[in-house]
């Protein structure tokens, strides 16, 4: 092994690093992944997306939130729910993923080297394992080692109450109170999923509004649920520093003088780029004060044999997206210049409770852009599909262009929000208008019917000032 060439090397075995070396290996590439954790799948499987949204799925089953409705708000599938109980879920599904994984990876003949990579050279990494030394040549390298929480001096992060987001499984017991700093995508996320199950939450953010790229109504709606589940938002306040009492009780004292307590906190204040250990400066290469790598829009860096994709060049930082830059780079990596993607046709989700989604251009984005449209609104308790689920609260916001009808943006919170998005993204895909909706049969009773309302709202809406 310490002689081996490939025709390409990836340094991560995230989303982006997976997809990037199975799109390889059918290109009859010979392929490597170097991964520095004992198992494949990043920070996405192992301590981000995929235990985030599983443990989300835990606390909206063992609290019963979505039939409060139907049963009565004191409603509970389980009484006394633990930090064991969502364990147990998120490791089942941790290692059902873990196995998915390697399996593909077997199976499509890449080698799989358990160390941390090293650059010598643009086409050279050292390798240093647990099992093995070795120093590897390709023609072309793929970083996609991911990121990791963001630390302050501020903060003394210990594991066990002031912690950071890779550490939510770690807390020994579920506190009564928590402090989330960040109002992030990760901090409004898991500050949802405590609340849920009645943890008093204090949401810290220096700025005025939680999720600034997303739809300013479709925060506003989040917002009000927040509070509806007593979460306390310090907006506008930034953090000053943290300290620990012998009693076990955090404080965060913020720079306007306010100290707000609790039982843990939760900083969640953005993500680093992993690259301290690949000696970036051996390739040529260096990163910014945040660890992203500059790519061009071939995801290719300064260096011309070495490419980054994932979240190690920043926004959007969604696992989606990231594979999809894992697929493009290896195309352009070996001079495939006809496989193609359309970044202004990427979905978000945002896993809050209720769930966010969205795709396209946003009210603000178009009024700043004086681009003449018209908004059509749905909401859940308008479909029987949401009487009969319980979720009331949803609605889906249709944006389209005033004149030539044609969609521009999809916005939607509430239960499957991530799943409905996809028959608004296909449509703006193909550069559908608005009259698809009217003219189109959804199956009744289905939550896709609100696209049908929505549709049916703006035209109206449109007509009545013509």
């Amino acid at each position: 092994m310490s002689a081996a060439k490939y025709d390409l090397i990836i340094i991560g075995s995230g989303p982006s690093g997976q997809r990037a070396a199975v799109a390889a290996s059918k290109l009859k590439k010979r392929v490597a992944i170097i991964e520095s954790r004992s198992v494949v799948g990043g920070v996405c499987i192992n301590t981000g997306t995929i235990p985030s949204k599983t443990m989300r799925e835990a606390v909206l089953h063992l609290s019963g939130y979505n039939y409060r409705t139907v049963y009565g708000m004191n409603y509970r599938v389980k009484e006394k729910i633990t930090m064991a109980d969502l364990a147990f879920r998120v490791q089942g599904v941790i290692k059902t993923e873990i196995d998915v994984t390697e399996a593909q990876l077997s199976r499509n003949g890449i080698d799989v080297i358990h160390g941390v990579a090293h650059f010598v050279n643009p086409n050279t990494l050292k390798i240093e394992g647990p099992e093995m030394n070795a120093t590897l040549e390709a023609e072309r390298i793929i970083i996609a080692v991911g990121t990791k929480p963001a630390t302050s001096d501020r903060v003394p992060i210990n594991g066990r109450t002031i912690i950071n987001s890779d550490q939510i499984m770690d807390l020994p017991k579920l506190p009564r109170t928590l402090i989330v700093v960040g109002g992030g995508v990760i901090g409004v996320e898991y500050a949802c999923m405590f609340a849920i199950l009645g943890v008093r939450v204090t949401l810290i953010e220096k700025r005025n509004r939680l999720l600034e790229f997303a739809d300013q109504e479709i925060v506003e709606a989040l917002s009000y649920h927040l509070r509806d589940s007593r979460v306390t938002m310090r907006l506008g306040e930034e953090l000053d520093n943290v300290e620990e009492l012998q009693d076990g009780t955090v404080i965060a004292n913020l720079q306007s003088h306010k100290k707000v307590s609790g039982d843990a906190l939760l900083y969640a204040v953005g993500r680093q780029g992993s690259v301290d250990e690949l000696q970036l400066e051996n390739a040529g290469l260096k990163a910014d004060s945040r660890g992203r790598i500059p790519v061009d829009e071939n995801f290719q860096t300064a260096a011309p044999t070495v490419y980054a994709v994932g979240d190690v060049i920043g926004f959007p930082s969604l696992a989606s997206v990231s594979m999809e830059q894992g697929r493009i780079a290896v195309a352009r990596a070996f001079n495939d210049m006809s496989t193609i993607s359309n970044p202004s046709f990427y979905p978000y989700g945002i896993y809050t409770i209720p769930e966010i989604s969205f795709i396209g251009k946003t009210e603000e984005q178009l009024t700043e852009e004086d681009v003449p449209y018209e908004v059509g609104m749905a909401y859940y308790r308008e479909v029987a599909r949401g009487q009969i689920r319980g979720d009331t609260t949803g609605r889906l916001k249709l944006i389209f262009h005033r004149e030539t009808r044609k969609v521009l943006g999809v916005h939607i919170i509430g239960e499957s929000a991530s799943e409905l998005v996809h028959i608004g993204q296909a449509v703006m895909t193909f550069g559908g208008s608005v009259d698809y909706f009217i003219e189109t049969v959804f199956n009744y009773p289905t939550l896709a019917e609100c696209y049908k309302i929505a549709a049916f709202n703006g035209v109206g809406r449109m007509h009545r000032y013509q």
